[in-house]
């Protein structure tokens, strides 16, 4: 770490350089300490850039290795399986057993239960036609 330089210490050190470089040659050598200071920055800038640049390829190897991964375990089949599947209903999730199927009512399969409205058809029918045959009294207009 660089210790700190108040304005009391720069005073200090211009002083003593005017005294040992002369006041000749102060303006070329400052003009050489930018220069110098300039390359070191411009190198420790370089140096930051090709670590970040490392850095950066690192995260994209792990990046690609991962990805790679990824494919091997990953295939269509198993995704296009996925969708396929039915999807969980509501009981499911609750952990509730389904309500069996409602099974449909039986037709009648025997002809004497085929036969019994038939026959509850005739006889109301027939009452009907006793009922008709009966002379109505008329009422005269």
């Amino acid at each position: 770490m660089l210790p700190s330089l108040g304005f009391n210490e720069i005073l200090i050190l211009g002083v003593l350089a005017l005294v040992v470089i002369g006041p000749k040659d102060l303006p070329l050598m400052l003009r050489k300490l930018g220069r110098w200071t300039a390359k070191l920055r411009g190198m420790a800038q370089e140096f930051r850039t090709g670590f970040d640049e490392l850095a950066r390829q690192a995260e994209l190897d792990e990046l690609k290795k991962e990805v790679d991964a990824l494919r091997r375990t990953t295939n269509l089949q198993s995704i296009a399986s996925d969708l396929s599947k039915p999807l969980p209903t509501l009981e499911d999730y609750a952990g509730v057993a389904k309500p069996p199927p409602a099974l449909p009512q039986p037709t009648p399969a025997t002809p004497e239960i085929a036969a019994a409205p038939v026959e509850a058809a005739a006889d109301i029918a027939a009452e009907l036609e006793e009922d008709h045959s009966a002379p109505v009294a008329r009422s005269a207009p």
